[in-house]
């Protein structure tokens, strides 16, 4: 197979981590006789330091004529500390999204269990857990008008009927391939933009009669993806709340660098880490790759390529259980291993397998 793939490593670690995932998307291509031609472009601080823009209209040309986006991070201190700032490095990550139409964010949770005590949670209630939360990301208050003075600022949280739809239809669809289970997460008992997320999914679920849809206000969904991880198999929400909650989901795996996510919409698909930048890091070689890499696995089984996917993900569950990990999550005492080291072992699976 040929793809094009549009590079956008962005900013702090995402350098660094992107190497590494390009070189196991290289080490696939060598294995499995495909050919992937890469395109770099700059988005995030990155992209106003050089044009004054963080999401350039060079770099959604790159975008669109790709026929897959692999990202990784935005975001540099430098803009943390100035809120009046117009141009921020995440204002480019929003318009990529908006720009590409990119409205289904999937995240997937699952445990590892060799990192099982990297968790803040209890082994027995996280031992099997294993879901997917899609997030609306093209809407809500992140896209939704804006005011702010000395005295008074607010973020408007609209939503139209086909933007809730068009979310709810890649949602159930999804638990139809899974284990049949959707779970709505919603603040319906306060807020009007919910209740017509709940009334639309009411209507949809006759549409899909094998699915055992139920309904969760996002306090409780946040309290339970935490005690009963177990309980869920695809959750579905609304932007800002699938943001908060997809962090939240950290304290499962163990740790954020081991979540990859997929960003799905109207033109290029897109594949990054959910973690950020973690610009105090850069340049260190200790950011671990693996969420870039398992993002990369995405990427391939997006395209048709599940057998390489699972190629990827093998590798990466082998370099765990031979103690090959980045600083945070390696067992007390073991061998110190880098970004660069991680990413090499993984490549060198892959070319041996």
């Amino acid at each position: 197979m040929k793809l094009k793939i549009a590079i956008l490593a962005g900013d702090g670690i995402g350098p660094e981590i992107m190497k590494q995932g390009v070189a196991v998307l290289d080490a696939i291509a060598q294995k499995c006789n495909h050919e992937f031609e890469y395109e770099e472009a700059l988005v995030g601080a990155c992209a106003i330091d050089a044009r004054g823009d963080a999401y350039p209209e060079t770099t959604h040309d790159v975008c669109m004529r790709a026929d897959a986006v692999f990202f990784a991070a935005v975001g540099d201190l430098k803009y943390d500390n100035n809120p009046t700032l117009k141009m921020r490095p995440e204002t480019g990550l929003l318009a990529m999204r908006k720009k590409l139409g990119l409205f289904a964010n999937i995240r997937p949770v699952a445990t590892f269990d060799c990192l099982l005590h990297k968790s803040p949670l209890k082994e027995e209630l996280l031992r099997g857990a294993d879901f997917v939360v899609i997030r609306e990301l093209t809407g809500g208050m992140y896209f939704g008008e804006k005011y702010q003075d000395n005295d008074k600022a607010f973020d408007t949280n609209v939503y139209t009927r086909p933007e809730i739809e068009r979310i709810l239809k890649v949602a159930f669809e999804m638990a139809m391939q899974r284990h049949k289970h959707l779970t709505v997460v919603d603040k319906a008992n306060v807020l009007a933009s919910s209740r017509l997320w709940r009334q639309v999914a009411k209507e949809m679920e006759t549409q899909y009669p094998e699915v055992m849809t139920d309904y969760m206000f996002i306090d409780n969904a946040s309290m339970r993806v935490l005690t009963e991880p177990r309980f869920f198999d695809v959750i579905v929400t609304e932007n800002t709340f699938g943001d908060i909650l997809t962090d939240e989901t950290s304290c499962i795996t163990g740790s954020m660098g081991l979540q990859p996510s997929s960003s799905l919409g109207e033109h290029t698909p897109l594949f990054e880490p959910v973690h950020g930048s973690w610009p105090q890091a850069a340049g260190q070689n200790i950011a671990n790759p693996l969420a870039q890499i398992l993002s990369a696995a995405m990427l391939l089984e997006h395209f048709g390529l599940e057998r390489e996917g699972a190629l990827v993900r093998q590798a990466v569950n082998a370099s765990l259980d031979a103690n090959v990990r980045t600083p945070e999550i390696q067992v007390e005492g073991g061998q110190k291993y880098g970004t660069k080291e991680v990413g090499q072992w993984i490549v060198n699976y892959i070319e041996k397998a």
